[in-house]
This record gives C-alpha cells, sequence and structure tokens, in this order.
C-alpha cells in the first residue's frame, strides 16, 4: 500500500531531523520525505496536523508472559502475549528485546520481536549454555534475565565463549550476597519503613566485576538497567577508554525516588530498586549526554496474587509498554530536553545498540529512506490519565497509577501496514 503521512512534524534523531515533513511509503518502505517521489499516488492520506511522527519505539527490556506446562493453556498464553503486543503497539513499540521465559512467541503476533537467549543452563548458573546452537535458532544475544550468577568464573566462562563467536551478553549487574534480602534501596527511608535495604554497592561491586573481566575478554557487553550514579559513571569511563560497552535505563527510575513509595505501595517494588534523588538526578544527566543509550520500559506481567500482601512479600516489576513513549515525552519536558535527543532514547539509541548485536536488526529505530516503514503518530497534546481501565495490558500494576501523562499515539504502522488506531 502507498501511504502519505501529510503536516506532520517528522522526528527522526538517526537522521537528525526535526522538522514539518510529509512522508511517503510504498512497498512496506520509507521512499521520500518532503516531496512525493514522481508516479505516487496515495492509497491512503493520514493527517498527522500538531502531531509527531516517530520512527517506532525500540524497548530494550520486555518480560512476556511465561508459558504454562499444560498443552491446553497454550491457546490461553498466546492470547495473553497477543493482549501485551497490542498494548505495545498503542504506545508506539514497534520492536521489542524479550528475556528468555521458557517458550516461544506466537508466530502470528504482529510485532517485531527479539529473543535473547539463556547464558546459563539454569538458574543456579553452574553451567555455561550452549551458545551457539541458541544463536543458530535465533537468538541474537545471551543472558541471565533478573537472577545473579554468584560464581564468577561461570560468568568469565560465558564472556570466553561469547567473544568466540562475537556473541554480545545482556547482564543486570547485581551482586547475589548484598541484594538477596533486600526489597528497597538502603537508606533513611528503608529504615524509616523498617525494610531491608538493597545498597548501592550491590550494583556497583557487580557492575566493577562485569568490566574488569570485559576488560580481559574484549567481549560486547550491554549493561541492562542501571539505577545508581556511581554505576553511570562507571559506565562513562568505559566508554571513553574505547570499551564495547552499552547500557540503559528503565522509565520508572527516571522519574521516581524511594521516598515515591510512600506507605508501603507495592506498586512501586521494582527491581533495581528506586533508589534517591542524586541518582535520578545523575540518570536524567547521563540520558541527557548520550551515556545511557536508551530508556526501556522493563515491562512485566504481574497478577493481583503477585502485588497483594505486605510490601516485602510482593513481586518486583510493573507494566511500562504503554508508558514508554509518554515517560519519555514527559522527561523531556520537565528537563527541557531538546525533543530530538529525547526521542532518540527510545528509537535510534536503543537501534544502534540492537544493530550492534542483531545484524538482523539494522535500520530499527529510523526513517530513513529505504528503512522499514515501521513509525508512530503521537499527539504530545492529548493527555491521559494512568488508570487500570485505560490500560491495554493484562499486567495493570504500575507505580504511575492514577497520574496524568502527556501524549497519546494515535495511528502505529509496522512495515508499512496500520496495526494500531486510536478509537475516538
Amino acid at each position: 500500500m502507498n501511504l502519505h503521512i501529510q503536516h506532520g512534524r517528522l522526528i527522526d534523531p538517526a537522521n537528525d531531523i526535526d522538522a514539518r515533513m510529509d512522508l511517503f511509503i510504498s512497498a512496506g518502505k520509507v521512499v521520500a520525505r518532503g516531496q512525493a517521489p514522481a508516479g505516487f499516488v496515495a492509497e491512503r492520506v493520514l493527517d498527522a496536523s500538531g502531531k509527531f511522527v516517530l520512527p517506532g519505539l525500540v524497548d530494550l527490556a520486555v518480560c512476556l508472559p511465561s508459558p504454562t506446562g499444560a498443552a491446553r493453556a497454550h491457546n490461553a498464553n498466546a492470547s495473553r502475549i497477543e493482549s501485551e503486543m497490542c498494548a505495545a503497539l498503542s504506545g508506539g513499540v514497534t520492536r521489542m528485546v524479550c528475556a528468555p521465559h521458557g517458550g516461544q512467541t506466537p508466530a502470528q503476533t504482529q510485532m517485531k520481536v527479539h529473543e535473547l537467549g539463556a547464558m546459563t543452563v539454569d538458574l543456579k548458573g553452574e553451567v555455561v549454555a550452549q551458545m551457539r546452537s541458541m544463536h543458530q535458532a535465533g537468538c541474537f544475544a545471551f543472558t541471565h534475565a533478573d537472577t545473579p550468577i554468584y560464581d564468577t568464573a561461570i560468568i568469565l566462562s560465558a564472556m570466553q565463549y561469547a567473544k568466540t563467536f562475537d556473541y554480545a551478553l545482556w547482564l543486570r549487574a547485581q551482586d547475589p550476597w548484598l541484594s538477596r534480602t533486600g526489597v528497597m534501596a538502603s537508606g533513611a527511608y528503608a529504615t524509616r519503613l523498617g525494610l531491608v535495604g538493597i545498597p548501592v554497592e550491590a550494583e556497583v561491586i557487580a557492575l566493577q566485576t562485569l568490566l574488569a573481566l570485559q576488560r580481559s575478554t574484549g567481549v560486547r557487553l550491554h549493561i541492562r538497567q542501571l539505577s545508581c550514579a556511581e554505576s553511570i559513571s562507571l559506565v562513562r569511563s568505559a566508554k571513553k577508554a574505547g570499551m564495547p560497552v552499552t547500557c540503559d535505563v528503565d522509565a520508572n527510575h527516571v522519574h521516581l525516588t524511594d521516598v515515591d513509595i510512600g506507605f508501603y505501595d507495592t506498586n512501586f517494588r521494582l527491581d533495581p530498586p528506586l533508589r534517591g534523588q542524586r541518582d535520578r538526578e545523575a540518570i536524567r544527566t547521563a540520558l541527557a549526554d548520550g551515556t545511557i543509550d536508551g530508556i526501556c520500559s522493563a515491562h512485566t506481567m504481574m497478577s493481583q496474587q503477585d502485588k497483594q500482601g505486605a510490601f516485602a512479600q510482593a513481586q518486583p516489576g510493573s507494566t511500562g509498554l504503554e508508558l514508554l513513549l509518554s515517560l519519555t515525552l514527559k522527561w523531556a519536558q520537565d528537563t527541557r530536553v531538546p525533543m530530538l535527543d529525547a526521542m532518540a532514547r527510545v528509537t535510534s539509541g536503543p537501534g544502534a545498540v540492537l544493530a550492534a548485536t542483531s545484524p538482523g536488526s539494522v535500520g530499527a529505530g529510523q526513517l530513513g529512506l529505504g528503512a522499514a516503514a515501521d513509525l508512530c503518530i503521537l499527539d504530545p497534546e492529548d493527555y491521559w490519565q494512568v488508570t487500570q481501565n485505560a490500560l491495554l495490558s493484562e499486567s495493570k500494576f504500575t507505580p504511575f497509577l492514577g497520574m496524568e501523562l502527556p501524549g497519546r499515539v494515535h495511528v502505529c504502522l509496522l512495515d508499512g501496514r496500520v496495526v494500531w488506531e486510536k478509537s475516538t
């Protein structure tokens, strides 16, 4: 189909474009910007007056529903995954990276999904997995998800294996001993609430170890979900030294701190935990200067049972697919970061991280000529209140419930096809 998107403000950080500019799409690709190519006849015209036209968002951290063991539940599980895909498209997310969850993404899904492989054969982390066979099966990089590995020798072996075949590792910096009993960030507020804290050192010591092992192996390393100022400083130094390292942060930590937990609100039970204002400001600064490559949703399916009861017993995690774009827009507005730079953190920045480790994703997060027409049309003035009814995801738990956020996606395209339209 030939599509003409007219009168929109095209924001394409990868190509340094922020201007009112029409976009022309044919056969699922961007074929022209500004002026229609010779002989182009639009089969549909989308009016983007007063709206942003953005590359589809690239979400670097999504945890899809874990499949049930019973074969009879297959259709139900596939339906749950499809509901999350619909939620993603409604938030402008067209490409996502998923942690290992033991199942497969349904073939009929419209989303572009990149699956990480498990770095070890089980959660104990005692044996390095056969990465080569998993890579041949479609896993583009490897991780241990959010479960810390106790044996540093296993991490070193995994790095050596990955380096041999030029695979990348996507790892969380999390010391297992310092973090195993904590439920929120250490500090005065944790003491006041009587909750066991997780010190900053749990992330910093683990990150120092990962970077030291990276120096000895040369493996490509992506650090997932940084949360504190000291860690950001370490990554900044590593990048300046030319080490092949990238990183991301989840949207919750861009806006919130530990005191926002209030009176044991389990919606704020997150992993990594929310930290202090100094850490939040360091995250914002690192996003603005490009030290942090991307903002992710850290979307995790949560049930009522997961979040009910005492704060310490609640499962960590929150929904985020539908919030990622609005929260990025709010960060830009709050800090007066240029829109081109802000949108880079959810489009071209994570797109570049993905492209460096997954050749099939080259061109993700941008709208250059010939690129896949994965994009969304956003009304930045369309404010909405985050309520459980407003969320399409089956998971309704987020720290932002009740908050009014800027920006709603009105149209989302995938390979030039309209796959989401906001109802009037």
